[in-house]
């Protein structure tokens, strides 16, 4: 706990999660509806919304910095964080419309940054929008830097004939829980970074709304994974780690199934080209644009790297 002007800092506990969740739904509809976007940024109910924190906290419980207005006890803002094996994640941070520009996000940004090197890692990772400037700015001046760009494409997937076709699909298998180590090796030779933590938790799918699938090769071993997740406050595909594009399509193409007769979300790479051109064709469109930013130590990818939001990737 610590105290900073105005605001009383310190983690959320199951006690917030009502008040948390209004936050996090007004936080987020206010700013896209007052950047053209239209009112309901969340299509769901704003107790919905809890899911992020029921998803971080089982993760890794207590990991998260909230500030609360000293005079009336107001949640003002909050933002989740993760340590994984090789670095932290910055999650989903949101501040009250009421307290924007107040140096919240600041005040959080600079306690994670703090754990982060107290704790002896060398990175501390977010995806964040590219049209939002203030985040982007906050993140900036707090020593994050873009380091890949991605597309965010929305499709509709209809509740009958799917028409996602991609090569090599039958290699793509449900992901068990001996296949953990594996998608470890995996994502640090292509990312330099490992969360078994959450492959198990996706696998082990507790709440029932994730799933992971993973492309088995010819050798007994494995060219990539995908975990998505379905809820009424977030349908996405990711992350997703591939030795190429081909795997990381028939990934996409197996897991949309899960979304038949709604839509899904999902962030490529903007270099990978071929992927962006199938997505175009299955009928996806763009809706915004992110950036993964680091702080700290980065290895340059070196395959496909397709982030998520919930829990926010590496």
């Amino acid at each position: 706990m610590s105290d900073k002007g105005p605001f009383l800092y310190r983690p959320l506990c199951d006690s917030d999660i009502s008040e948390y969740t209004e936050m996090l739904y007004n936080s987020f509809n206010a700013w896209y509806w007052k950047h053209g976007w239209g009112k309901d940024y969340f299509g769901c109910r704003p107790n919905e919304t809890s899911v992020f924190y029921d998803i971080y906290n089982d993760l890794t419980p207590g990991q998260s910095i909230a500030a609360f207005d000293k005079n009336t006890n107001q949640l003002a803002g909050a933002c989740f964080y993760h340590p994984r094996d090789t670095h932290v994640s910055l999650g989903i941070m949101a501040v009250h419309p009421n307290f924007w520009r107040q140096g919240i996000g600041r005040g959080m940004v600079e306690h994670i940054l703090k754990f982060t090197r107290e704790k002896g890692y060398k990175s501390c990772r977010l995806v964040g929008s590219a049209i939002n400037m203030n985040s982007f700015s906050l993140y900036n001046r707090c020593g994050f830097v873009p380091r890949v760009s991605y597309n965010d494409l929305v499709i509709n997937v209809p509740a009958d004939k799917l028409n996602f076709k991609a090569p090599f699909r039958d290699r793509v298998k449900d992901a068990r829980l001996s296949d953990v180590g594996k998608m470890g090796e995996l994502e640090m030779e292509i990312s330099g970074i490992r969360r078994e933590l959450d492959y198990r938790y996706a696998i082990e799918n507790p709440r029932g709304i994730l799933h992971a699938a993973v492309f088995e090769n010819d050798k007994e071993g494995l060219d990539g994974f995908m975990i998505s997740v379905k809820h009424p406050a977030l349908n996405m595909l990711g992350p997703c780690v591939a030795r190429s594009e081909e795997t990381a399509l028939a990934l996409i193409s197996r897991e949309l199934e899960r979304f038949k007769g709604t839509w899904s979300l999902f962030l490529i790479p903007m270099q990978n080209r071929k992927m962006v051109e199938q997505a175009y064709k299955w009928g996806a469109v763009n809706v915004e644009t992110h950036l993964k930013q680091v702080w700290g130590e980065f290895q340059p990818f070196k395959g496909v790297n397709m982030p998520s939001f919930l829990p926010e990737t590496g």
